[in-house]
């Protein structure tokens, strides 16, 4: 698990600088620096308005008297979108877009869920009470 760790902090910044200086090339400095400021605004905005929509979301269900699964599943979707719009660079900014889209977001959920249910089967995904 440390490797894998290790190779995502050493490789995902290469690629993301290496993404950045490749637009760059094409569009210009000022024009790759405009234009990933617009999509993290874009993605900032987003991920306000589905984070708003998500706890709507869980709070009808929870009036319900549901269990707000499917929406914790969504929020933890958003929450990791709006942080990945944080790294700058391209691919995390188009991920992070992914994540928040509500179009692509049921892909993301299905791999959470079924992710959730192999740990709890195998037994090593616990919840805890402090």
């Amino acid at each position: 698990m440390a490797k894998w760790i290790i190779a995502a902090v050493v490789l995902i910044p290469a690629l993301e600088l290496w993404s950045i200086l490749q637009v760059g090339q094409r569009l210009g400095g000022w024009t790759t620096f405009w234009l990933i400021v617009l999509i993290s605004l874009l993605g900032a905005y987003l991920a306000q308005a589905e984070g708003r929509k998500v706890w709507v979301e869980a709070q009808r269900q929870l009036q319900a008297g549901q269990i707000p699964g499917r929406s914790m599943l969504d929020g933890l979707c958003v929450l990791a979108g709006g942080l990945m719009l944080f790294i700058p660079g391209f691919f995390s900014d188009i991920f992070g877009l992914t994540l928040l889209l509500p179009l692509t977001r049921p892909f993301y959920r299905q791999l959470l869920l079924r992710w959730i249910e192999k740990r709890m089967r195998n037994g090593s995904f616990t919840i805890r009470r402090y």
